[in-house]
Formats: structure tokens, C-alpha cells, sequence
């Protein structure tokens, strides 16, 4: 054999073995991370689940990439005891690693009371039955007013203005000429006591009392009729003076005033017992009771002080779901004034009953539902009835049982995930045989579907913009399903402003 020949058949052996090594080692690769790989069912079109296809490739009438399906997905579905195509519309099929990446945190269904303790704001209101009201019986003329500006406090028969009226004179001169006949000591007349001195038949009684009644009718005070029998004078002025210890509320009247019958002069109020008036849930306030215990917090002083419940029919707020209390609370040194905005701080103990996490219920209003693990990353919408609401948990009165597991933190993904995959298609129902997954390569943040004004069908909308089929006009974005029906949309438009109308779909 020549040189040549051996120079070439080496070339030729070390070509072989590197080829044989490299194509063992690739082998060994390929069959290493085949082991990896998830098996795949099946690919979907994203746009329009109903399109299947037994290998990857463009979805042919949105011109997007179809998604895989994996036997692993199908598996978890499998593995809670119902077959894909059983499974409830909206299920949503999480795997752990994107669990993890999207901050989904499940949590055990509960049963128990709760005791809490209820923080609202109240208003502090005077007590009804301790509210004076001064009003004129006559017609007349303000004379002058003392010291009666609005929040003053008064005292007990403190005079706070006085005035003239002609209607007094005749009726007080009456008064004097009865009482002037009959002189001894104060006597009385059953529970009716006859202000002047002296000893009195029982007609005479009967004909001051009247005089008497008279007076103070048009207005006259009790001060000011007693005054008149033991001075036996006429009055120039009438005097308005506070029935009560307490503060003026209201002032109506000034000095050189003309004033006709029934006005009201002032609104005087006893403040050493107030009402505080407060909101609270309808549901919590159904286990309130006449009596019970409440504290009102004056954060600005540090101060607390001790209230009831009134028993009184509390207000319901219409179509506001809450309830009106009124509370009832010592007001020592006065701290407490009309109108005054205040901490109520109210114990309410709640009946046993299931209960979840508030973050774990979606409540749209007209309904409420929870996501339920059926298995290991598998997760179904469940309508429930919700009760009483406490803190950080609710209640739950129907739908749930105790120790099964819901999300309860990033509900809104899953929920978001989960209605959007259940819109139906265009044969009006959810595809069979296609479990809702979300991986690291799905939507998981998706905010809803829109309609393609092309062609009509739903149109998932954050992929639609990520595939470039978007179009803005006058300001409002439109979704498509693919480029051949954004530009049948834009030559629509291109049409409208030369003349013609745009076609748009159903």
C-alpha cells in the first residue's frame, strides 16, 4: 500500500470514530432531556379553542401559533375524579412552579365563631327628652338679650331676655286682683301649687289657678309669676329665662325685634347625657342587643368613656346595608358636644359557621364565588352564599365545607383566567377535552375578551396585542383575530371616508 493511500484511510478511520462519538454523545443528549419533555396531547388554537391540531403550527384563520396541550395537564383533571370533558366550565389548572411565580396561596375552609370588635364613627347628638324649646304664646317686642349667644352655658332660671307685650296686662292684673283678697301663708291645691301668699278658698283657688295657667301660656316663667304674687306688681317687661341647666343650641331673637305668636325664641339642652349615633353592617348588628356594652374613644384627649345600646328600634340606611344604633353615654365635664365626630368601639360576638378568608371570595354584587382545589393545581369556580363578614374572615352559609382548600391570595388571576376560557364559543359552548391551564408561557394576567368587528368572534384581547392586531379610532382600540380581518376593519374605515360604510361583522 503507498504512503498516500495510508495517509488517506487514517483520515478516513479518525473522520468515522469522531462522528460515531459525536453522534452517541447527541443520542445521549437527546434521550436525557427527551425525559424532560412533557408529553403533548394535542395543540389548540388560542383564539378559537374549537380548532385541534395534531401537530404544532399557525392557527389558519387568525394566523396564530397554536398552544400545546400536555397529558400531565389532562392528568391533574384526571386525578380529581372527573374526566376533561365533565370537568365544570372555568376550571383553571395551575402548576406548582407558577403558583409560586404569580403568589397563588390556598386556605383550609374553617369552622368556628368569631369575636370582634366593630370600629365605626359616631355623632354625638343632645338626648330628645332633654332639649327645651322657648316659644313666644303672644305677640311682641324684644327689649333686649343677655349674655345668650349660641354655646353659652346657662344655668337654671338665668335670665336671657325680656320683652313687652300688651296680652300680658290684663291677664296679670287679674292675677293680682284674685290673689290680693285672701292674705295667710303658700297654700295648695292637690298637686297643683298656687304661687302667691295666702289662704285660699277652694273657689279662689280654682279662679288663680286659672290666671295662673293663663300666664304661663303666653310665657311667662314660674320665677316671673311668683315674683308678680309677692311683690303685687304689674310688670314692664316679660322675662325669658332657661328652664334647665345646659347649653343654648339655637338664638332666633335681638334686641328691638317684633316677634309674632309661636316663635321660637330659643333651643336650650341638657348635655350631661348625650347620644351618639353610629352605622354599622345589617349583618353584624343582628347580634347586637338593647343594653349592650360600647365605648366611645376621644382619640385627640386619650380618653374613653363607657356607653349602652338604647333600646330603642334602630333605622335601617335604605339600600345603604346598614343599620342605625344609637348609644347612650355620660357626658362628665362636657367633653362631649353636638355634632361632634367620635371613635365607637363596639363587641360583637358571632355565631359558629363556616368560614374563609375575605381575599379568597370574588363578589361581583350579584353573585359571589370561590376557587376549590380539586386536585394537586386544579382549581373550580363554586358560587357560594356568603353571611356575616368579621375582620379578615366571612362566612359562608352555603356552597363550601369544612377542610377543603380555596385560593386565597391572587383570587383575581385565577378568577380572570378562569372567566375568560369560559366564554363560550362560536358554537356556544366550552370546548371538551381541553383543560385551562396556565403555565409560564400563558396569560395569566388577561383582563377579558372583545369582539372582533370583522368577524364577530371573541377575541382574547392582551394576545391580540401582542400579535399586532389592534386598531385605534376616534380613540377606542379595536380587537382582532388576525391580520385579514384588522385589514378588511381598515378598509372598512378607508371606504366609510370616501363615501361608503365600513362592513363590520355580526
Amino acid at each position: 500500500m503507498s504512503q498516500k493511500r495510508r495517509i488517506i484511510l487514517g483520515i478516513v478511520v479518525v473522520a468515522a470514530l469522531t462522528i460515531s462519538y459525536m453522534i452517541g454523545r447527541h443520542g445521549s443528549k437527546a434521550s436525557s432531556s427527551s425525559a424532560a419533555v412533557r408529553h403533548v396531547l394535542y395543540y389548540l388554537d388560542p383564539m378559537h379553542p374549537s380548532y385541534k391540531s395534531d401537530k404544532p403550527g399557525i392557527a389558519p384563520d387568525c394566523g396564530m401559533k397554536l398552544e400545546p396541550v400536555y397529558a400531565e395537564d389532562v392528568a391533574r383533571f384526571s386525578a380529581a375524579g372527573v374526566a376533561p370533558t365533565t370537568l365544570p366550565a372555568g376550571a383553571v389548572s395551575v402548576d406548582r412552579g407558577m403558583q409560586k411565580l404569580l403568589g397563588i396561596r390556598l386556605a383550609s375552609v374553617e369552622k368556628g365563631s368569631s369575636r370582634n370588635t366593630v370600629e365605626v364613627v359616631g355623632r354625638v347628638v343632645p338626648e330628645d327628652k332633654s332639649v327645651y324649646k322657648l316659644n313666644s304664646g303672644v305677640d311682641g317686642f324684644i327689649q333686649d338679650t343677655f349674655d345668650d349667644s349660641v354655646g353659652t352655658r346657662v344655668k337654671k332660671d338665668q335670665k336671657l331676655a325680656s320683652y313687652y307685650s300688651p296680652e300680658f296686662l290684663a291677664v296679670a292684673s287679674g292675677f293680682l286682683a284674685a290673689s290680693e283678697r285672701v292674705p295667710g301663708s303658700v297654700g295648695t291645691d292637690g298637686n297643683r301649687t298656687v304661687p302667691y301668699p295666702g289662704t285660699v278658698s277652694k273657689q279662689g283657688v280654682s279662679s288663680i289657678q286659672g290666671y295662673t295657667d293663663r300666664l304661663r301660656n303666653l310665657g311667662m316663667s314660674e320665677v316671673q309669676i311668683r315674683h308678680i304674687a309677692e311683690s303685687r306688681q304689674l310688670p314692664e317687661n316679660i322675662d325669658v329665662v332657661s328652664p334647665v341647666n345646659g347649653f343654648i343650641l339655637a338664638r332666633n331673637i335681638n334686641a328691638g325685634q317684633h316677634f309674632e305668636h309661636d316663635m321660637e325664641f330659643y333651643r336650650i339642652a341638657d348635655l350631661s347625657r348625650v347620644w351618639v349615633l353610629a352605622e354599622m353592617g345589617e349583618q353584624e348588628a343582628a347580634h347586637l342587643h338593647p343594653g349592650g356594652p360600647a365605648t366611645i374613644a376621644l382619640s385627640g384627649i386619650g380618653r374613653e368613656l363607657s356607653a349602652k345600646i338604647t333600646d330603642s328600634l334602630p333605622q335601617s340606611e335604605v339600600g345603604g346595608g346598614t343599620v342605625k344604633l344609637r348609644l347612650e353615654v355620660s357626658n362628665p365635664g362636657f367633653i362631649l358636644r353636638p355634632d361632634m365626630l367620635v371613635d365607637v368601639k363596639i363587641p360583637v360576638r358571632l355565631p359558629a359557621g363556616i368560614t374563609i378568608p375575605v381575599d379568597a371570595l370574588v363578589d361581583s354584587g350579584s353573585q359571589a364565588r370561590v376557587y376549590v382545589e380539586r386536585s394537586e393545581g386544579v382549581f373550580e369556580p363554586r358560587e357560594v352564599e356568603v353571611g356575616w363578614r368579621s375582620g379578615e374572615r366571612v362566612e359562608i352559609v352555603k356552597g363550601l365545607h369544612a377542610g377543603e382548600r380555596v385560593v386565597a391570595a391572587a383570587t383575581f388571576l385565577v378568577d380572570s383566567e378562569s372567566r375568560l376560557k369560559a366564554l363560550p364559543t362560536e358554537g356556544g359552548m366550552v370546548p371538551s377535552g381541553a383543560p385551562i391551564q396556565i403555565t409560564a408561557g400563558s396569560d395569566a394576567s388577561s383582563t377579558g375578551m372583545a369582539k372582533d368587528p370583522s368577524c364577530g368572534k371573541h377575541v382574547n384581547r392582551t394576545k391580540a396585542e401582542t400579535s399586532g392586531n389592534t386598531a385605534s379610532f376616534h380613540g377606542e382600540t379595536f380587537y382582532f383575530c388576525s391580520p385579514q380581518c384588522k385589514e378588511k376593519f381598515q378598509n372598512g374605515l378607508a371606504a366609510s371616508a370616501s363615501g361608503s360604510h365600513p362592513q363590520h361583522g355580526s
